[in-house]
């Protein structure tokens, strides 16, 4: 088909006429994946290198996920939680298995998961704990993201996230991101949980000091807390493990979270699907009535997300993130470049972060985009890469070959 710039600048009018204006996208329209890559209106071929922020772990319309899309479609797709439906139990006994944890509660956007797994915490520290009824406390890190709800902006540090939203949620507490000692000194007989990102992603790809997680754990259990790991972006392989966590998991101290919150590449970008999964002590607070979601845990998203976990451990993409997170590392660590102040790297996800004086990531990933690579900044000086857990050496290299273009 022959290109029309014409056609994209009318598809690009269009949204910014009838849309809201709360997103800033990259200047190219999407209209085709497949695998690892996506393709504009014009018939321009990219490397996608944010996935959805993750969404996308296992590719664009992986076979086995569109099938069971398909097939689920025609017998059915939803029925509310009112009634039991055939494919909710044996997504989550898949995905128990899989984080090895005893019990999951399903719902769609990573937000109302972590919305979830604080009334959780809340619940479970008057219950359990004996925190007094609307006295419990929430410990977060700084510059977290964990969604945009008006509970989760209150605890935020980014001015533009909180700007013109309050009044605001109380009961949180915030402490710098990877401190140890600051989180000890927070902890008071209120607390009921520390939630946090084993590595930040919105912020940079930020990672934390090695051993914090699982000093975090331990230091929580000492404590009556409990450990909520938000590994939405991080988590299903996308580091080179399965989750984030196991990076500092060693014998005889585990890193493993009392919650784990999970969402985006839980259905590999074809439905919205999140859960918490976690201990049944703290899961098992909630009763009939106390918390619900009229498609959470339905049929389709199930169906989707039971071949999304089959699909990322079947075909070993956990292992291949490791692998080629490697080979992508070594490259990363090649590049001379005046731009780069530093690389974060941790599996299939990086943060490439530009100096100031060099400006801002933005045009840099337009540049990119010049080459094949759609990538995209984030926090004005970090260029954010996340190819899908499918890439092999050639697509690796493609990437290296357009970073080092473009950056040096």
């Amino acid at each position: 088909m022959e290109a029309d710039p014409s056609r994209t600048k009318r598809i690009i009018d269009q949204a910014e006429k009838w849309g809201a204006h709360n997103y800033h996208p990259l200047p190219i329209v999407l209209e085709r994946g497949e695998g690892a890559w996506v393709w504009d209106t014009e018939g321009r071929k990219y490397l996608d290198c944010l996935c959805a922020y993750s969404a996308v772990n296992q590719g664009h319309r992986h076979p086995k996920i569109i099938q069971a899309l398909k097939d689920q479609a025609d017998r059915i797709t939803l029925t509310s939680r009112a009634f039991q439906n055939d494919r909710m139990g044996p997504f989550l006994e898949k995905l128990c298995t899989i984080s090895e944890m005893e019990m999951a509660l399903p719902m769609n956007s990573g937000a109302e998961a972590v919305e979830t797994a604080l009334k959780a915490a809340r619940k479970w520290g008057h219950q359990k704990k004996g925190v007094p009824e609307n006295e419990g406390e929430v410990i977060v890190a700084a510059e977290n993201f964990h969604g945009r709800t008006i509970s989760i902006v209150s605890f935020s540090t980014e001015t533009q996230y909180r700007d013109g939203f309050g009044p605001f949620t109380p009961g949180f507490r915030v402490i710098p991101f990877g401190d140890l000692e600051a989180l000890r000194a927070a902890i008071t007989p209120k607390t009921v949980a520390f939630l946090v990102e084993p590595i930040q992603g919105e912020a940079g790809i930020i990672i934390p000091p090695e051993g914090f997680l699982g000093d975090v754990v331990k230091l929580c259990r000492e404590n009556r807390v409990v450990t909520i790991f938000d590994e939405i972006q991080s988590g299903l392989g996308r580091t080179g493990k399965r989750f984030a966590y196991e990076h500092d998991s060693r014998p005889g101290k585990s890193a493993k979270p009392d919650l784990l919150v999970l969402g985006k590449a839980l259905s590999g970008g074809v439905y919205p699907v999140s859960a918490v999964v976690g201990s049944a002590e703290v899961l098992g607070v909630f009763r009939p009535g106390d918390h619900g979601s009229t498609y959470g845990g339905n049929p389709l998203g199930s169906a989707v997300a039971e071949a999304a976990l089959g699909a990322l451990i079947d075909e070993r993409m956990v292992e291949n993130s490791a692998t080629q997170g490697e080979r992508l590392a070594r490259g990363l660590r090649k590049l001379t470049s005046p731009h780069i102040r530093e690389i974060r790297i941790r599996g299939l996800w990086a943060g490439i972060e530009i100096r100031p004086e060099s400006g801002p990531a933005r045009p840099f990933c337009l540049k990119l985009l010049e080459r094949g690579v759609a990538a995209k900044d984030t926090r004005t000086q970090v260029i954010r890469i996340a190819p899908a857990l499918t890439v092999g050496d050639t697509e690796v290299d493609f990437l290296l070959e357009a970073l080092g273009s473009v950056l040096t």
